[in-house]
Parts: C-alpha cells; sequence; structure tokens
C-alpha cells in the first residue's frame, strides 16, 4: 500500500490506496504547526481503515511549507549569492529586482566573481581561486552557511561551478552549497534567483523533513518517505533536503495528477476547488501543462519548471459579502478555521460553504443556520462563484472551443453541473481528496534542458544524449530502470546564435522503485 498526504490552506488530506484502488481517505483541518496536522491525519485513517501500518511500503507527502516560507518572507537563511560572471555581468548584481523584504531576510551577502561560459562552452573568464577564497573569507566572517553558486551558461558547462563549490566547501567547512544547474534553466538572472531561494531554504528544509520522518515513525510506519514536486514527480528525502524548492506549487501539481487518475483523461482542463484558492490548470498526457513564462515566487522572477495555473481568492471557506446589490465571495477566507468560523458550524462568518448548504448543493452542518438567508445574496454569491471559475478557465484556454473540465477539491461543492465554456464537466469519484491520490500515485522524473551545437554532433547525437541524461537523472532520483520513458521533449533552434545551436529541454519519468 501507499499512503499519500497533502497539506492545504485549509485541510490535510491522506488516501491509502493499493494498487490503482483507493482503500480509505480522510480530510482534517490543517493546524498551524504542520507536522502536527500530518500526524493527526495519519493516525485517523490508519484507525479508520484498520490497515496494519507494516503493509505501507511508501509515505508521499506534499507540503506548502517552503513556498509559505518564502512569501512570508519568515524561517529563511542568511545566503551568500556567488556569481561567476566577472566582467561581463556587473550592470545587474544578484539579487537586484528582488522584495526589499526578502533581500533583507536573506542579508544581501552578494559577490560577482571572475568567472563563466558562452553558450558553446568557451570560457568568458578564467576562474580566479584567490578571489573565491576573499569572498569565502567575507562569507564566513558574516555567519553565512548557505551558499549559491551562479555561473553564466553553467546548463551548458558546469565545470566552473563545481570548482567554485570545491574551494568554497574547503574554505568553509559544512556551508550548505546549492549550484544553479542542478536547479534552474538557461536564463541566468531567473536561474540565479531560483538558486538563491533554493539555498536560503536548506536549514528550514532540514527541521521540516525530519519532522515529517518522526512524525510518520510515530505512527508506527517503517516505509521510505519521499515529497511531492511540482512537475508531478516525486524526491526522495536526500534530493528534497537539496531541493525543496522544487516542491514549489506541489498542491496544485498533486491535485491534476489525482484528478487524470481519477477520471481516466489525460488532456483536459482541472478546477480544483479548496477551501481558501480556486487552482486552474491543464492536463497535458496526464501531466500538468508547463509555464513557459518566467513564474514569480514571492515576487521574485525563476525560471525553474513550474506548473501553468492560475489561481483565485475563492473556496469553501471564503467570506461572503453584500454591498447593496453587489455580493462579494473572497478573496479573505477563513481557512483552517472552517469548521469554528461558518454559520452551518455554529461560527459567525458568512462563508461559501454556507452558501452552498443554503443553495442544496451541500448537504453538510446545521442547515437550518441558513434556511433564512437572503435569496438575492445566495444567487448572487453562487452566480460570482461560476462567473470568476467560468472567467479563468477561459484565460487558460487556447481557442474558443468548449473544454472537458474535471472538478476535484473539498470545495467543488460550490459549482453546479455546467459552466460557460465547457462542454462536459466530470467530478469522478473521491474528488475530495484527489491532491492526496495525485502524491499516492506520483512517478519519479528527471530532466534536462541544455544547449547543444549541431557543428559538432548531429541532431539525433543531440537529442539521443538528451534522452540519455534525462533517463539516467530519473534513474538516479529513484525510479525503477525498466520503467522510464519520455514523456516531454521540447526542441527550440536558436538562430541568433552561431554553430547552428538547439536548446533541447527532455523530461524522463518511470514508477517508484521502493527498494532504493
Amino acid at each position: 500500500m501507499r499512503l499519500g498526504i497533502d497539506v492545504g490552506g485549509t485541510n490535510t488530506d491522506a488516501v491509502l490506496m493499493a494498487g490503482r484502488q483507493v482503500v480509505a481517505a480522510c480530510k482534517t483541518p490543517t493546524t498551524a504547526d504542520v507536522s502536527e496536522g500530518i500526524g493527526a491525519v495519519l493516525r485517523q485513517i490508519l484507525a479508520s481503515s484498520s490497515v496494519d501500518p507494516e503493509k505501507i511500503r511508501a509515505v508521499m507527502i506534499g507540503t506548502t511549507h517552503f513556498t509559505n516560507a518564502v512569501v512570508e518572507a519568515r524561517q529563511l537563511a542568511a545566503t551568500a549569492a556567488v556569481r561567476l560572471g566577472a566582467p561581463a555581468t556587473l550592470a545587474v548584481p544578484p539579487m537586484a529586482d528582488w522584495p526589499d523584504r526578502l533581500r533583507r531576510a536573506l542579508g544581501g551577502h552578494t559577490y560577482v566573481c571572475r568567472g563563466g561560459n558562452e553558450f558553446d562552452g568557451r570560457e568568458i573568464a578564467s576562474l580566479d581561486p584567490d578571489e573565491l577564497r576573499r569572498a569565502a573569507s567575507q562569507i564566513g566572517e558574516a555567519g553565512v552557511t548557505s551558499v549559491a553558486i551562479t555561473s553564466v551558461f553553467s546548463p551548458v558547462n558546469a565545470e566552473m561551478e563545481t570548482e567554485a563549490a570545491a574551494i568554497l566547501s574547503e574554505e568553509l567547512p559544512g556551508v550548505k552549497i546549492s549550484l544553479s544547474r542542478e536547479i534552474g534553466r538557461v536564463g541566468l538572472l531567473e536561474r540565479e534567483n531560483a538558486t538563491i531561494l533554493n539555498a536560503s531554504l536548506g536549514p528550514l528544509a532540514d527541521r521540516v523533513l525530519d519532522g515529517f520522518e518522526g512524525v510518520v515513525a510515530g505512527a508506527g510506519v517503517d516505509a521510505p518517505l519521499f515529497i511531492t514536486q511540482n512537475d508531478g514527480t516525486l524526491l526522495n528525502l536526500d534530493y528534497a533536503h537539496r531541493y525543496p524548492v522544487a516542491t514549489f506549487a506541489s498542491g496544485p501539481t498533486n491535485s491534476m495528477r489525482g484528478a487524470a487518475f481519477l477520471s481516466g483523461v489525460a488532456d483536459a482542463v482541472v478546477i480544483d476547488i479548496g477551501g481558501t484558492t480556486t487552482d486552474v490548470g491543464i492536463l497535458v498526457g496526464g501531466f500538468p501543462r508547463e509555464a513557459s513564462v518566467v513564474v514569480h515566487v514571492g515576487g521574485v522572477a525563476t525560471n525553474f519548471r513550474m506548473p501553468d495555473v492560475l489561481s483565485m481568492g475563492i473556496g469553501g471557506g471564503s467570506l461572503v459579502r453584500s454591498h447593496g446589490e453587489a455580493v462579494t465571495v473572497g478573496p479573505d477566507s477563513v481557512g483552517y478555521r472552517l469548521d469554528r468560523r461558518a454559520l452551518v458550524f455554529g461560527g459567525p462568518d458568512l462563508t461559501a460553504t454556507d452558501i452552498a448548504v443554503a443553495g442544496g448543493l451541500a448537504a453538510i452542518g446545521n442547515r437550518a443556520a441558513v434556511e433564512d438567508l437572503d435569496r438575492e445574496v445566495m444567487n448572487g454569491a453562487l452566480d460570482r462563484i461560476r462567473r470568476d471559475i467560468a472567467g479563468t478557465v477561459d484565460r487558460m484556454k487556447t481557442s474558443a472551443d468548449p473544454v472537458v473540465a474535471i472538478v476535484v477539491g473539498g470545495g467543488s461543492i460550490l459549482l453546479e453541473d455546467d459552466l460557460p465554456g465547457v462542454s462536459e464537466m466530470i467530478r469522478p469519484d473521491n474528488f475530495a481528496v484527489a491532491n492526496a491520490i495525485g502524491a499516492a500515485i506520483a512517478q519519479v522524473g528527471g530532466e534536462v534542458d541544455r544547449i547543444y551545437s549541431l557543428d559538432d554532433m548531429g541532431r539525433e547525437e543531440a537529442l539521443e544524449s538528451a534522452r540519455s541524461e534525462a533517463m539516467e537523472r530519473a534513474v538516479v532520483a529513484g525510479a525503477d530502470a525498466a520503467t522510464v520513458a519520455v514523456v516531454d521533449i521540447e526542441e527550440v533552434p536558436l538562430p541568433y546564435l552561431p554553430s547552428n545551436a538547439v536548446r533541447i529541454r527532455m523530461k524522463a519519468v518511470g514508477d517508484l522503485a521502493l527498494s532504493v
């Protein structure tokens, strides 16, 4: 059996799965201490299912810990950003476009040193070991123990990042180092930003993941623990400690993967309505469509893989207000306090859940508490929810044609069975815990993104090189080699560069090898 857990802003969901069958599912309010909430839902599902913990072969957890830390600029470690790019990149220093609150939280330790490569691997400038040692001395004096190293075009040639990391590790024993070639894509500034964020989350990742291990072991489950990442695949704990940024936006991704699994539909719009937000994404071949533009996290531009998702502040806990004839729903929400704040649960606030109960869309709580609700307010709120979600679906579509929509999440009770621009609305069994199911069924992936010179090798040779590297990365990450296959290829000629250059991005996934 596999145990999948997904932590949302309002609820923490869990499912037990045997093969492709859902054995048990449960949902509990998310707690301020996320680990405490995971422990509670784990104990609840084991008690309700009467399953022997020894039968659980793997535990998969999706968490919002690290995204929240960046958005709220808290629990981040002081971080030194070391760029290898002088003299070519001195005009724009590291973290130049960051919000002040985040730059202050990380301490503003930036260093631009000699180094970097051209797109074809040629040196911009030679690495200067003495310069790096001087930077290391300043980093050590400042008490900084997290370092992000970024070199120009390191996805093409990583030698300088590797050499710089060796020098800094020697000068600063015990320092945690993040290398940009392992995290972001080709663009320098966005790749550097993602690497700095990753380094700043290192100490928090150690605390959080160690806490998860303790919670799982405390429940009597002796099984490997995996963390879901934002491309629908898994990280083993070693990788999760090293790359916490890979978990950003894993919640919507889990929901989309769960929606594809439950419905059997691989290409559709997914509408995931939770307690706080509604996330709308696109399934392509059973995996989330990836964002093709720069993605901002906490106001910081990044270019590592992220799902193409639009979010809005509408969910089961959204506050409903009447302003004369106008009715608003959200964006503020009672969140995980829904079971104490909503009218149907004896609370003082009118929420979207109360509207759904009053409108006969759901039978939860005390319906008598909303029987006298103004019909105009109820109808206005339901209409607002319907129009706002339909508008977001429209923004995600690539044509005006109607699309198939899969509706999941506990808050999907807010939607009736028709929506403008949607030809078919699917609400599969176990829709309320699709996110936890997505975590439980997740596979293991590997990705490569680099520029090849077709003057030096043929196109087929370049594709085969990328394919082999992507598949090898998937196996190293924990995939069963016999099941690994390429699921996505992107090939972009770069006519503005010499040497017949082409950028190839390739992704491979395989089933989890539980013996790893």
